[in-house]
């Protein structure tokens, strides 16, 4: 199977099986409206590729007994009493972030750019965020 490209909705409508198959195999899939252009991409795979692109730059920090985590640009942050709970609450303070993002965030100046970032957070389960924010590539 080769690309497949769907020029607006009824065609990609018509297509669509075409469209997801040539996705999951890692063909270009896209669907075209007006001066836009839509591709399809399989969702682990496109977290993979993220995650290996990604740093998330995660510093730990031990103090007063308990641990931080935050990443540096980014205003999210967590602490806990165990590393392992820190890391938890990271991985809870990202997924707010995200859904921050995906309402308001995403149009504000100093957020725009972290749309990788957001797709990277939605696509991933907990454990795979979890071994992201500490260098462990799932």
């Amino acid at each position: 199977m080769s690309a497949v490209h769907a020029d607006g909705f009824n065609d990609a409508r018509t297509h669509l099986k075409e469209l997801f198959n040539a996705a999951l195999r890692g063909h270009v899939a896209t669907v075209r409206r007006d001066n836009s252009q839509v591709v399809l991409v399989d969702g682990d795979r496109m977290r993979h590729f993220l995650a290996s692109i990604i740093s998330s730059k995660a510093e730990v920090v031990n103090e007063g007994g308990g641990w931080s985590v935050f990443i540096p640009g980014l205003p999210v942050a967590a602490d806990g009493a165990t590393f392992n709970d820190a890391i938890d609450e990271m991985v809870d303070a990202l997924r707010e972030y995200a859904d921050d993002w995906q309402e308001r965030l995403s149009v504000a100046p100093n957020h725009q750019e972290n749309w990788a970032l957001v797709q990277l957070i939605s696509l991933s389960g907990d454990l795979e965020l979890r071994d992201w924010l500490v260098g462990s590539p799932r």
